[in-house]
């Protein structure tokens, strides 16, 4: 049985291994979700990310998470907003801020999977995949 939503699964397990403190979480690949661990890495919210094999020989994309201290963790919530059953498409003249800028939306574009900053200054709008503060 196939997964229906391998991008919400993906953010799930990252919201969990954070919650838990745990240094790095194994992922299912895919091209979406290698695109989205890049947008996480380019704007801070993860270490690294690399493609490893797990113990039945699948290829998994494996995270390293990233915590300034002891306490706090870099990324406080991350939440899916476009959904199977309901897409949110948004105009680039109407890109919403996440906490008023200190947090950031992943859009999926024609120009591909980029932040919410870098749509508004390509002036392309496109599918609203996460919110990450």
């Amino acid at each position: 049985m196939g997964m229906t939503d391998p991008i919400a699964d993906m953010l799930t397990r990252i919201r969990n291994a954070n919650k838990a403190r745990f240094k790095t979480v194994n992922i299912n690949m895919s091209q979406m979700n290698i695109n989205i661990a890049k947008v996480l890495k380019k704007s801070g919210y993860i270490n690294n990310y690399d493609k490893v094999k797990n113990e039945k020989g699948q290829q998994m994309l494996e995270i390293v998470l990233k915590y300034p201290d002891a306490k706090r963790t870099v990324i406080t919530n991350i939440k899916r907003v476009s959904k199977p059953g309901r897409r949110v498409y948004v105009a680039s003249d109407s890109i919403p801020k996440v906490l008023n800028g200190f947090g950031i939306s992943i859009l999926s574009t024609s120009n591909g999977v980029i932040t919410d900053a870098e749509a508004r200054e390509l002036r392309v709008g496109g599918e609203v995949l996460c919110n990450v503060w």
